[in-house]
């Protein structure tokens, strides 16, 4: 199945093929049907929707069915066509959907969680639906049986997952900040490490198996880079969205990574260059420009006869710099910063104009966005939150590829 590369103009912009509206609550999840004119939802109205596009060009519930509890995760496998979807009371379910998407048959019902669940993935070869929830756990269940096989406790809510299906590895963010990287067995799991970098709760996580690269977004309004395959730990730190990053997808193909923000913000980010890291912040006693103390060194103050100054952090060098030496402001896109942050003066008049040029795009959903899901072979993304809207996208003119599968976009 041959590529299309096209070139990607800056004036390129995602192009809004569908709106889908009709729920009565929050979109939790909303998910594209491979090779099908379709998509299916789970909302906090208690429905499971397939919604499949008629000759009209409108998008009517093919499937509609309520559930006891809102619905909260969805997990979908488009092979054996089986649904699985969590709830707010804890309990997942699985279901079975017809090949013409007309009829949903319910299969079984797992008591995963405790408190309401926030993410489930479904294993084929092991037979395994894994999933995290409000109760501060990982689960792993077999679907043959229904019967749990183990569980992990966390000190926070566990927000978002990642698996990798070949060596048993599972990712967890949670509302402290932190991702826990697990090996999962039959019937226990160890931890392998966790990772420490955001400054606010993980939202997204998205795992490339390929590249054995992990992107996390996060309540801080930024993205991470984990290089897992090479073992560095923190690689990159992506600055570009003024809100919470909600949802992200990575293109291994093109080297593109695609995030969605509460504010309605999609960006697009040009992974395939050779990017600076972020330095740690240093810490010192007194600006490391002019060394004049900060607020808190008292000893220096008393002996100068001076005041002590708040302490900053230039965001290129990573020193502790005062005030008056850090007055400018630069974007440096090459070291993940797209709109102006803090540098030391002498950082900032290293920076050249050419170094001050974007390497993502930005574009605006006009929407709140709280799940964001892709066809990359399509070129596809759709997008839903809490205004009860879900939208389909053409982002082709922004990502420039898409798989030849003879998809009518239009």
């Amino acid at each position: 199945m041959a590529a299309e590369i096209h070139s990607r103009p800056q004036s390129s912009r995602p192009v809004l093929l569908s709106k889908v509206e009709g729920h009565q609550d929050v979109v939790s999840a909303a998910l594209l049907i491979p090779k099908e004119d379709g998509v299916i939802t789970a909302s906090e109205d208690r429905t499971i929707r397939v919604w499949l596009k008629r000759d009209s060009g409108q998008y009517w519930p093919s499937i509609y069915h309520t559930m006891s509890s809102p619905c909260s995760a969805m997990a979908y496998h488009h092979d054996s066509r089986r649904i699985f979807v969590g709830q707010d009371n804890g309990a997942i379910m699985e279901f079975h959907i017809s090949e013409d998407f007309n009829k949903m048959n319910f299969v079984k019902t797992y008591p995963a969680h405790q408190n309401r669940v926030s993410a489930i993935t479904f294993c084929l070869v092991s037979e395994w639906v894994i999933s995290t929830g409000h109760d501060k756990c990982i689960s792993w269940m077999c679907t043959r049986s229904g019967s749990m096989l183990g569980r992990h406790y966390f000190t926070s809510w566990a927000s978002c997952l990642q698996y990798d299906h070949e060596t048993w590895h599972a990712f967890v963010g949670d509302y402290s900040g932190q991702i826990t990287l697990l090996k999962l067995e039959q019937n226990t799991c160890s931890v392998i490490t966790t990772l420490k970098g955001h400054e606010g709760s993980i939202t997204s996580l998205w795992w490339d198996p390929v590249q054995r690269l992990l992107f996390s977004g996060a309540s801080d309004h930024s993205i991470i880079m984990w290089d897992i395959g090479g073992r560095k730990g923190r690689t990159l730190l992506l600055q570009g969205h003024h809100d919470k990053v909600q949802a992200i997808c990575y293109i291994q193909l093109t080297r593109q990574l695609v995030s969605c923000s509460a504010d309605g913000g999609i960006a697009v980010w040009n992974m395939d260059i050779s990017r600076e890291e972020a330095p740690q912040w240093l810490e010192s006693d007194s600006c490391q420009k002019c060394e004049q103390p900060f607020f808190w060194n008292i000893k220096q103050m008393w002996d100068t006869k001076t005041l002590g100054l708040r302490q900053h952090h230039c965001r290129k060098c990573g020193q502790a710099v005062c005030g008056k030496c850090s007055t400018k402001r630069s974007s440096y896109p090459i070291m993940g910063f797209e709109f102006q942050v803090r540098v030391c003066d002498s950082c900032f008049d290293s920076i050249k104009d050419e170094d001050r040029t974007s390497l993502a795009t930005f574009h605006e959903g006009k929407h709140n966005i709280s799940h964001m899901s892709m066809d990359i072979s399509r070129g596809l993304m759709v997008t839903c939150g809490s205004d009860r809207i879900v939208k389909i996208w053409d982002m082709t003119p922004v990502v420039g590829c898409s798989l030849a599968t003879g998809f009518s976009s239009r």
